[in-house]
């Protein structure tokens, strides 16, 4: 896998240099050792960044033909894996950048992880406007997965719907399973942020990990009889489920300031209005954490600039919060870039 910054060399011709930038999925920048950007076909390229990516391709080069043969039969005839304790139809959808501390400073890897013991035949669509394209389908063994498509920054301004049709079935079983269909649709702004990827099972890497099959507790549910259900709803009645204990904080005043660099450690190539939703959600999430820990005021720190910011933090507070007061903060303390709000007194 190729990102920015490695070092390469031209398979085809002499020289080489280092990646600089993707101008799409498979033609990159490579500035060489004379300072001049060449573009070249990514699969025409050797990585020398990665000694050991590089030692198992020799050793690819060396292994005889009819050797080679056998591996790939091998791999495509991998007929998955069959786990104890994995009967439950559990399918994810997988968003794995190749560098989860600058999520948009390569690609970004898409895939489908069938976590159980069924076989799933799946359809692979984006959807735009309502309309559905098909991508890729296929056919993902028990306990395995299979990559989609990857993307790039520029993909990111313009983002489908991801759409997806699955049937699955056990080897040697006669029950039928309603099939699934799920459609997501996700927010750029997400892929900007270090926060959104996280460790997992699946992957070594950090990644956005989306549950396309439905809970098997939540669809059980359907299933119970009457009786099954008075029943569990008397043992609710006998064993209420305990209050979780509201946390409180100690601070009186919470500040929270809404600078773009303040919230992401990275926010390169995002447009005003990508930034202006980063900002908006921090304002709800900090007001509904301030209302429920029991915080007496909080501040929100926007800045001065063209009135912009300032505006969208009056506008939520008077159409979502409209209960709580508010008003300029302290022009000692934050001149004419900040917001008081008053949550108790």
């Amino acid at each position: 896998m190729i990102k920015i910054g490695d070092k390469v060399k031209f398979l085809n011709d002499v020289g080489g240099g280092v990646v600089t930038r993707f101008l799409n999925k498979n033609m990159v920048m490579v500035e060489n050792h004379d300072g001049f950007e060449i573009p070249y076909p990514v699969l025409q390229l050797l990585n020398t960044s990665d000694p050991e990516l590089n030692a198992g391709s020799e050793k690819i080069e060396r292994v005889p033909q009819q050797q080679q043969v056998t591996v790939i039969n091998k791999i495509e005839e991998n007929k998955g894996a069959i786990i104890k304790g994995k009967e439950s139809p559990d399918f994810y959808f997988c968003i794995v950048p190749t560098d989860s501390t600058n999520p948009i400073g390569g690609e970004i890897e898409l895939f489908l992880v069938n976590d159980s013991n069924f076989t799933v035949l799946y359809h692979y669509l984006h959807f735009k406007n309502g309309v559905g394209k098909s991508l890729k389908h296929g056919t993902v063994q028990p306990n395995l997965k299979a990559e989609l498509e990857s993307l790039l920054q520029n993909d990111l301004s313009e983002l489908p719907e991801f759409g997806f049709q699955l049937l699955f079935f056990l080897k040697e079983e006669n029950d039928w399973h309603e099939p699934i269909v799920k459609r997501f649709k996700i927010n750029p702004v997400k892929f900007y942020k270090e926060t959104s990827f996280h460790p997992n099972q699946f992957f070594r890497k950090n990644a956005i990990i989306l549950q396309i099959s439905k809970n098997i507790l939540t669809t059980g549910i359907d299933k119970l009889t009457e009786d099954d259900f008075k029943k569990l709803v008397k043992e609710k009645e006998i064993k209420p489920a305990p209050e979780k204990p509201v946390q409180k904080r100690t601070e009186e005043i919470v500040e929270i300031d809404l600078h773009i660099n303040e919230l992401l450690d990275n926010s390169t190539g995002l447009s005003n209005s990508q930034i202006l939703e980063i900002q908006k959600e921090k304002i709800e999430s900090e007001m509904k954490l301030a209302v429920q820990t029991g915080v007496k005021k909080i501040v929100f720190i926007h800045g001065i600039g063209q009135g912009v910011l300032k505006q969208e933090v009056i506008n939520l507070l008077k159409t979502k919060f409209k209960k709580y007061y508010f008003q300029d903060a302290s022009f000692k303390e934050y001149g004419y870039g900040a917001t008081l709000v008053i949550l108790r007194k």
